[in-house]
């Protein structure tokens, strides 16, 4: 395992023009990388694209990397994230073909052993998004869950973006207040 110190170190070697140093940062990072992307895109076939853009992205900026902003794997992975966020944007209305998943059911309620996982914090969470009208949990879950903008919002549900923007602020006074914070 690398130490963020050898990870500087390759990525000024990489800025200047070092492969065998670029093939260690790749093989040091990838997993986190990939990690960060699949998270976002939920899609294998997405994510090997965007990551694969990505370190196109680091070998060509390499040298534009400073040690005094970020640590290198924040910087990478920034680059990564905004990649992955940017394909999303791009993709707004995909269809039943581009997204196969879309066609599995899911359970109505976790399994046992997610359900145990899942962190009191985020079943209180869930209470409150429970609560609210279905056509505003799906609002905010689109919005907040697959990263959907409001201008997205817009054209999904065929709203003016000022109507998507006002459901989603009392959306989430609703929500916090049923939190109490």
């Amino acid at each position: 395992m690398l130490t963020p110190a050898d990870l500087v170190d390759l990525l000024a070697a990489t800025a200047k023009g070092d492969q065998a140093a670029f093939e260690r940062l790749y093989e040091a990072t990838r997993a986190k990388l990939y990690g960060v992307v699949l998270r976002i895109l939920r899609r294998h076939d997405l994510a090997d694209e965007v990551v694969q853009e990505t370190y196109l992205k680091i070998w060509g900026s390499a040298g534009q990397y400073n040690a005094a902003v970020a640590s290198p794997i924040t910087w990478m992975a920034t680059i990564a994230r905004n990649r992955a966020i940017d394909l999303v944007r791009k993709r707004s209305e995909a269809s039943i073909e581009e997204e196969p998943e879309a066609m599995d059911v899911a359970a109505e309620l976790p399994n046992p052993l997610a359900a145990r996982e899942m962190s009191e914090d985020l079943q209180r969470l869930m209470r409150c998004v429970d609560k609210l009208e279905p056509d505003r949990q799906q609002l905010v879950m689109l919005a907040y869950y697959n990263g959907l903008s409001r201008e997205q919002l817009a054209a999904k549900l065929a709203k003016p973006v000022n109507t998507i923007k006002t459901w989603l602020r009392r959306s989430l006074i609703e929500i916090r207040e049923c939190l109490g914070t």
